[in-house]
């Protein structure tokens, strides 16, 4: 069995916006019956560009149920251009974090919101135009490339998990295989093209940290009813306190290590380690 959090299990067992809007602002449809999973998601958008209504229909597991009921409620309220730059990794924060194996549920969700989005703006996606792939789930190049340098895969497993793609007869396995080690050298090349950042002092440090838990964790935590507090800063540790619903929560020790250390190494420092005070 799958270790669900309990927000997974609550948007699986009671799911919100279930359904589909008469007349909608745009459509996003994503997956096939054959491959297993689909979802159409159909928003509603006022003349103010606010995404005011949002419901799904979906075909899939209870991650992919979960994954669609909680993009629904995290998009409405949402400026369209906000709405555009969610990422699959927040769905799956909103959830408590989802299985590895399940990773591509979130995607199916970021990639539905987008082509409902593009719909609405009335222009094709790029990623419709790239060559497929995997034929067992339609899944193309740019697809590939994009789940590569977003969640930093390093395998053909990684890529299965967050795209499908290699998940049937596994015909596409060298094909996968390549294009994962050209997008890892194309990755590695532009990294060291980039200027050497300057080495953050302790005050700079301290700073950006608590700009990035003000401005997006303590947020994310918050709808959830908790919080977090930062309690020190010593080098490269960070010390922090979770609060509310957080701090009696059973998954806080992955609400530590995969949300916020994963924030604030992706937005201050990679050698950042995050550590509950005791």
């Amino acid at each position: 069995m799958w270790e669900y959090t309990d927000k997974v299990q609550e948007h699986f067992i009671n799911p919100k916006n279930v359904g589909e809007l008469d007349k909608p602002s745009g459509t996003g449809e994503v997956g096939s019956l054959a491959c297993g999973d689909a979802l159409k998601l159909t928003i509603q958008v006022d003349d103010k560009g606010i995404i005011t209504d949002a419901k799904f229909k979906t075909f899939g597991c209870a991650s992919a149920i979960a994954s669609s009921s909680v993009l629904t409620e995290i998009i409405k309220g949402m400026h369209i251009d906000e709405a555009a730059k969610l990422t699959n990794q927040q769905i799956a924060d909103a959830l408590g974090g989802l299985p590895k194996e399940k990773m591509h549920c979130s995607v199916m969700g970021r990639e539905a919101l987008e082509a409902a989005i593009a719909d609405y703006r009335g222009v094709i996606l790029p990623m419709a135009q790239g060559n497929v792939v995997c034929e067992c789930f339609g899944v193309t190049d740019l697809e590939i490339i994009r789940a590569i340098r977003e969640s930093n895969l390093r395998s053909v497993e990684d890529i299965t998990n967050f795209t499908k793609a290699g998940g049937g007869c596994g015909r596409c396995e060298d094909k996968l295989r390549e294009i994962l080690q050209q997008t890892v050298q194309a990755m590695a090349a532009e990294k060291a093209s980039q200027p050497k950042a300057q080495r953050l002092t302790t005050l700079q440090k301290i700073k950006k940290i608590e700009d990035v838990i003000e401005r997006e964790i303590l947020p994310t935590l918050k709808k959830d009813g908790g919080g977090i507090e930062l309690i020190d800063v010593d080098g490269d540790i960070v010390t922090v306190s979770l609060r509310g619903a957080c701090s009696r929560c059973q998954s806080s020790l992955t609400t530590l290590k995969d949300y916020v250390e994963k924030k604030l190494r992706e937005q201050v420092s990679e050698t950042l380690i995050v550590e509950e005070a005791r």
